[in-house]
């Protein structure tokens, strides 16, 4: 499952503190409900928002990164001044253990491998030692996901697939450059959902919803900006909702409020899938 969000995600809140806050909330959203991939989109097709998709996209990938993993891949920057507020995530890929004999044998870690030898690859994986990846050499700095292998004398992990990993193990963060609808099309998505006060009652397309959701490998959800609904960003491009999306759906019927915050969105949206789809 992907979720688009706009770049103005935080453009009604002036403070980088609170626009951090904010972003935080998102990323909890997505742990929580289990998304595979965030895409950041341009929602303001003239206006260079460059500046406000690498904040959300830093933040985001902080967020989801382990702590013991965080010193060496992100160096100071200015979008991490207030990280500290960040709540964690407590995935299964954010492991408490940090001392070898606690490991256990077929575990999964994230790591970064911190050096080579004639040996293989050494990772960091958030131990008092480097673990070792047997007659592999691997680039100093790139991130892995490995499975503990033996633990007794030398440390030794193997390279594994994220993707075949049972429990949840995160999400990825992509960045795209073109508009919606445009990513949309190029996107390979097998089934498309809008969210909007204007699209239908959930309850009145369930039935047809979750029939084609059982159907799809590659999900998309989008959500709208602070200041505009997806219907008038896609009009930038001359998209019509319809056009765009398989299904257009109103998640929270009868809103008192005049708009609803796409973090807001976020967590209803997913909830009412999460209890509704996933049966």
């Amino acid at each position: 499952m992907s979720v688009a969000i706009p770049a103005s995600l935080v453009s009604d809140v002036p403070h980088l503190r609170e626009k951090t806050s904010k972003i935080g909330l998102i990323g909890r959203a997505l742990a929580i409900f289990r998304v595979d991939e965030v895409v950041i989109y341009p929602d303001e097709l003239e206006t260079d928002q460059r500046r406000e998709i690498n904040l959300i996209a830093t933040i985001l990938a902080y967020m989801e990164t382990p702590q013991y993993l965080r010193r060496r891949l992100f160096k100071i920057r200015p979008e991490l001044r207030y990280a500290g507020i960040l709540p964690p995530l407590r995935t299964p890929h954010h492991p408490l253990t940090d001392k070898i004999k606690k490991l256990k044998v077929g575990e999964f870690r994230e790591g970064v491998v911190v050096s080579q030898t004639r040996e293989g690859s050494l990772v960091d994986i958030g131990v008092e030692e480097p673990a070792l990846i047997p007659n592999l050499r691997i680039n100093r700095g790139v991130r892995v996901t490995v499975k503990v292998l033996e633990k007794e004398g030398r440390l030794r992990v193997g390279l594994a697939d994220p993707r075949k990993i049972e429990t949840y193990w995160g999400y990825t963060v992509r960045i795209s450059r073109r508009p919606l609808g445009r990513m949309t099309r190029e996107g390979g998505f097998d089934l498309v959902i809008a969210t909007s006060r204007w699209g239908d009652p959930l309850n009145k397309v369930l039935d047809e919803l979750r029939d084609s959701w059982r159907r799809s490998r590659k999900v998309l959800i989008a959500f709208g900006a602070p200041a505009r609904g997806l219907r008038e960003i896609l009009a930038q491009e001359d998209v019509e909702m319809r056009d765009f999306a398989d299904f257009v759906v109103n998640t929270i019927p009868k809103q008192a409020t005049e708009t609803v915050r796409t973090e807001e969105a976020l967590y209803v949206t997913l909830s009412i899938f999460n209890l509704l789809l996933d049966e």
